[in-house]
């Protein structure tokens, strides 16, 4: 068995040779966080991974990643069947973000909205203890789907307002995040803030620069909302004390929960399954609490998903906050959400 380290490079990076893992090689890895074999983005290469499978005379590959990840799978197994070779193509979804569709989640998101809570409960009692007017800000991951952070604001019931990216931020008028931030510090002494990394395009605006999956790079939210609240108090004849915290390492790179331990198990040993039983092209993953085999293609083609805007789960994220919604009535022609998984 041999372990790909540093992502599809390793196929063909003499720098990253790959790892033989034998029993006694993978032991204790679950009780790890992170990743055992490395990861990186980009250096997909089609014809060399090919050459690699053929020199190994591999039959069996797992593919651990999100939808970008799982094209590149799919482009494997198609490239192994146009050249006549034996090789069964198993995905496994992993993003963080828990934006690959269908699944009802991805592993490692229990663990994350776990480990977010600790930021959160850091981030009240910094603004709670700083006077006056404390506000703490928290940014979680999430570039073009909020799950993590309205997960988080739900599990730990401390926060007042809740920024994702498929809602727009307002920040100025009856319904902005300021004014009613004010509000809130005004009633309870302190407030505290969750922003999602990808939110607040609309106020931030969007830049032209990618990394080498070809993922946009997200402006600044949480510096920008800090100096926004900052501002916003000073000039009103005010100060408040405003704390940023970003723990978006520190809650990726944790050992998974115990949810996570298991869930992990039942995917590898679904993914085994498919292949032994002869499928290819296809991932796994938990559908309304089964464990199925999806084909990637189906997995992808509405990957990443979103959060609902007009969903009960942001609902309940209001009620928690009891922030302004600014989710703008529904127009002819607004997008759709018909994601297939519990969100």
């Amino acid at each position: 068995v041999y372990g790909i380290r540093g992502g599809y490079k390793g196929f063909y990076d003499t720098d990253l040779p790959p790892v033989v893992l034998t029993p006694e090689a993978v032991d204790e890895i679950h009780h790890q966080g992170g990743t055992f074999l490395g990861s990186s983005r980009g250096g997909f290469d089609l014809e060399k991974t090919l050459a690699f499978l053929r020199a190994k005379k591999i039959k069996q590959l797992f593919v651990i990643g999100g939808d970008g990840t799982h094209r590149g799978a799919f482009a494997i197994h198609e490239g192994c069947m146009a050249a006549g070779m034996n090789v069964s193509v198993a995905g496994i979804p992993k993003t963080i973000d828990n934006d690959v569709d269908y699944i009802d989640r991805s592993f490692g998101f229990s663990s994350a909205v776990e480990a977010a809570q600790a930021a959160i409960r850091s981030a009240k009692t910094e603004a709670i203890c700083n006077l006056p007017n404390g506000v703490g800000i928290v940014k979680l991951m999430g570039r073009s789907a909020g799950f993590i952070a309205v997960h988080a604001t739900m599990a730990s019931g401390d926060v007042d307002l809740c920024l994702v990216p498929e809602v727009p931020t307002v920040l100025d008028g009856p319904q902005g995040c300021l004014p009613y931030l004010k509000r809130r510090v005004a009633q309870q002494g302190y407030a505290v803030v969750v922003v999602a990394e990808g939110a607040g395009e609309d106020v931030l605006g969007t830049s032209a620069e990618t990394d080498a999956s070809g993922n946009k790079k997200l402006p600044k939210i949480g510096e920008f909302m800090k100096s926004k609240v900052e501002a916003y108090f000073k000039a009103r004849g005010d100060t408040a004390t405003v704390k940023y915290i970003d723990p978006s390492y520190m809650v990726r790179s944790i050992p998974a929960n115990a949810a996570d331990s298991l869930y992990c198990m039942q995917l590898a040993q679904n993914a085994v399954h498919g292949s032994m039983a002869g499928y290819t092209g296809f991932s796994v993953g938990l559908c309304n609490n089964r464990m199925v085999l999806l084909p990637i293609p189906e997995l992808v083609s509405t990957s990443p998903r979103s959060m609902n805007p007009r969903g009960r789960t942001w609902e309940r994220v209001l009620a928690v906050t009891r922030q302004p919604n600014t989710v703008p009535p529904k127009k002819p022609g607004d997008k759709t959400y018909d994601s297939h998984a519990p969100m």
